[in-house]
This record gives structure tokens, sequence and C-alpha cells, in this order.
């Protein structure tokens, strides 16, 4: 009787090409990074030396959400190891601190490197995105809803009329998207269902988290506040392409409530404190990959 085969190898690239290609995407983070943080007014970081320690851990689970989230969902569509949350980490900087969805061209040149991840990553990445957005764009829609019914104060009102149309529409299309579903998606149903509970799950912990921190640091404001600005942060989440969403939105609530806005200081200061993480993740993943490839070992899934 025959012996049974082994089973074929992973295809890894060059280990020298594996390390230049991390050493770029390192640098070019860090640069993106730093270009944005010499841009930090001084009020962004008063508020944040003034943070108390429960919002800084708040915002620490915070950051963690969404590459916790991908690391569930590829694990049940790829088979990701635990070793795979380095790709995901930089996966997110990329989407927050370079381009949006840049992100994914990463992940997908990533994935293709690894043959024992999937024959075809760029159908799974696709389709977790497009998941993503319908639930985002129903979260959104709910959020604005609840934020309208509220909030009692004009000023308040006032922020949620430029986003509530781009709202809608954005809904729409995701409902479009969903009657022909059987043209645009390659998983199997199951899978799709557990991919946009996963979503469901990571939006419900992200808006819980973005509020307990802004409650932790702004104390003595209401929670129709912060409703309202919930509401305003989803709507900028959802515009494909735009880096640094929470800074623009602080923008926008500087624009609609005046310079003296604490609000917008605070999402200043929110935006800084996830480049400043972005900065730490980076760079301790990229001294990890050196010193990974100085004493002589494979990358990984890193």
């Amino acid at each position: 009787m025959a012996e049974p085969s082994e089973p074929p190898p992973l295809r890894k690239g060059p280990a020298a090409w594996s390390l230049v290609l991390g050493g770029l995407v390192s640098a070019g983070l860090l640069a993106a990074i730093g270009v944005q943080l010499g841009r930090t007014s001084p009020a962004a970081l008063a508020m944040l030396a003034g943070l108390p320690a429960a919002a800084f851990a708040s915002f620490a689970l915070l950051y963690f959400v969404q590459p916790a989230a991908d690391l569930v969902i590829y694990r049940r569509v790829w088979g990701l190891p635990l070793s795979g949350l380095g790709a995901l980490l930089r996966k997110t900087a990329i989407n927050e601190a370079v381009l949006g969805y840049g992100g994914e061209l990463y992940l997908y040149l990533w994935a293709r490197r690894r043959a024992g991840l999937t024959s075809a990553p760029f159908a799974a990445i696709k389709d977790v995105n497009i998941l993503s957005s319908m639930v985002g764009f129903a979260g959104t829609l709910a959020a604005l809803v609840l934020a309208a019914a509220w909030a009692d104060n004009p000023e308040l009102v006032r922020l949620l009329r430029p986003v509530q149309w781009p709202a809608i529409g954005m809904t729409a299309v995701a409902l479009v998207v969903l009657v022909f579903a059987r043209r645009v998606f390659s998983l199997r149903r199951r899978d799709l269902a557990f991919v946009a509970a996963v979503h469901a799950a990571r939006l419900a912990a992200y808006c819980g988290l973005t509020v307990l921190t802004w409650a932790l640091a702004l104390p003595e404001v209401a929670p129709d506040v912060w409703a309202v600005l919930l509401a305003v942060t989803l709507v900028g989440a959802r515009i494909p392409f735009l880096t640094n969403k929470t800074l623009v939105v602080g923008n926008v609530v500087l624009l609609l409530l005046g310079p003296g806005s604490s609000f917008a200081v605070l999402l200043a200061g929110m935006a800084v404190a996830t480049l400043l993480t972005h900065l730490v993740v980076i760079a301790g993943l990229g001294a990890q990959d050196l010193w990974r490839a100085l004493r002589g070992r494979p990358q990984g899934h890193g």
C-alpha cells in the first residue's frame, strides 16, 4: 500500500523580497503618519494630555475592533492563522492613514504570496468589503434616525441636515447590491451570513466604545449630543478613499458649531491618538520583521 503523500508546502516568495516589501510598506506608512502628525493643533494635543486613563483604555479597545473582526472573518473564509493579525493591522493603518481601500490592495498582495491560505483572495476580500459597506450603511441610517428623534437642540439638528441625504443615498445603493446578490457575491451563503454577523457585531462594538471614549473624555456632555456626533461620524466613515476620517469629521463639526467647539477638539485629539497608535504598531511590526530576518527565520504571516 502506498504511503500517504506529504501535504504541499506553502509557497513563499524570496525572503529578501518579502523583507523589502514589508520595509517599504512600513516606511511609507511611517512617512504618511509623520506628515499628518506634523499638522496637529496644540488644542488637540492639550485635549489628549488631559484625558483620563479610562478613556485611553477604552480607546485601545476601540483601535483593535477592526483588525480583530477581520481576523475572525478571515479565519473563517481563509483559515488565516493568528499570526496573520500583523497583516490585518497594516491593512487597517493603510486604510486610515494613507488611502481608503489601499489596505485591501495590500491584503490581496499579501495573501497572493501565501498559497496555503486561498486560491482566490480577491473574491473573498471583495465580498467581505461589500458586506461591510452594506452593514455600515444600514447602521448609519439607523443611527441618523435615532439621533434625529432624540436631539431637541437646534444646533444638533443642524449638524444632521448635511449628512441625511448622503446616508439615504448610500443605503439605497446597498439595497440595489442586495437585490443582485447572486451575481455580486462569491462566498457561500452561510459564509456570507457569518461575515455579515461579524460586521454587525463590529459596528455595535465600534459605536459603543466610541461613545464610551467620548463620554469619559467629556462627562458633562448630554447623551443626545453623542448620538448626533456618532451619526455624523458614521456618515464620514462611509466616504470612500478618504484618510483620517475622524479628523475630517472634526473639521466639519468645527465649521458647523464654531471654533470654540470642544467636540471638534475632542475628535481632532482622537484622530491624533489613532495616528500615534498606528505609528507605534507599524514601527513594532517592522522591527519584528527585521528581527526575524536577521535571525534567519521565515517571515511567517505578518
